[in-house]
């Protein structure tokens, strides 16, 4: 089975009805890309030191594309409030516009909406925390 792109993943559960579905989606699916975009997106402890909107950035090719958010996510630690203080900010915001041009244009769009603290379609607080119980810590 194909390893879906995490965009595919957060539309299936956009598309689907029942808490059930969007749980069995979710732990099938379970990455820790996966798990730090809702963290990062739902975590109200969790603080962004990107600028909020959308970056002047040229997206890579749907289909071709040099990088995949599951490689990337560990590049998150930057971009959080509080961690990596020995990197100066404009060396963050760098490597953040690196990460999203090189990463399929529908999961930079993912990531923008991550560090906007736009919760994906389709979840709540009360989804995640039966699917991934203490993910989210505010």
């Amino acid at each position: 089975m194909k390893t879906k792109y995490i965009f595919e993943v957060l539309q299936e559960i956009a598309k689907t009805k029942k808490k059930d579905d969007k749980i069995k989606i979710l732990k099938t699916n379970e990455s820790w890309a996966l798990k730090d975009v809702i963290r990062g997106s739902m975590d109200k402890t969790l603080k962004w030191i990107i600028p909020n909107g959308a970056p002047p950035f040229t997206p890579a090719e749907e289909h071709n594309h040099p990088t995949d958010l599951r490689r990337q996510n560990s590049k998150f630690k930057f971009f959080v409030e509080g961690m990596e203080k020995s990197t100066p900010q404009f060396k963050k915001e760098r490597m953040y516009l690196l990460m999203i041009e090189g990463i399929h244009p529908q999961d930079a769009q993912v990531v923008i909406d991550m560090v906007n603290k736009k919760t994906p379609k389709g979840l709540t607080k009360a989804i995640v925390e039966e699917t991934f119980p203490g993910l989210l810590q505010g």
